[in-house]
């Protein structure tokens, strides 16, 4: 499907839909919905595709505020947001909603601090989806650095 949609040097990592490939930015800018239509057409299911380039994922890493404050890396994570959120909606969101977990907003990421575990969180994508009105996909810290490696 991705290189049928115009991308080279495709790659899987895990089995969690996650995709590493190179592509033109004119090619990339077309990816999420030339993928979304092919998936929903083969598999039936309709999923989003959100695509993120080297660089904004090396500023991901980089600008991570809870790695400053010495969190433990195996409990953050990332919200990777389709749409850039509106400032009002993201200043609605309750900090309180799943304490002690933590979160930041910061420009189409969510920066992700779950003491209790993902499982247990409240911070949900459904949440975040709802308030922010786009689309989401999270993924552990691990994750979000192997992807970056492989780029």
């Amino acid at each position: 499907m991705f290189v049928a949609a115009g991308c080279r040097d495709v790659r899987t990592f895990i089995q969690s839909g996650n995709v590493v490939f190179s592509a033109s930015a004119a090619s990339a800018q077309k990816v999420p919905e030339q993928i979304t239509k092919a998936i929903n057409k083969r598999f039936g299911y309709q999923i989003p595709v959100i695509i993120r380039t080297s660089e904004e994922l090396a500023a991901v890493i980089r600008d991570n505020p809870f790695l400053k404050t010495g969190a433990e890396e195996k409990l953050l994570y990332i919200a990777f947001l389709a749409d850039l959120p509106d400032a009002k909606a993201v200043a609605g969101l309750d900090p309180d909603r799943s304490p002690p977990d933590v979160f930041h907003v910061r420009g189409r990421e969510i920066h992700l601090h779950l003491l209790n575990g993902a499982a247990r969180s409240k911070l949900t994508n459904a949440y975040f989806d709802s308030k922010l009105k786009t689309i989401s996909t999270a993924r552990n810290w691990a994750t979000v650095q192997k992807l970056l490696a492989m780029m």
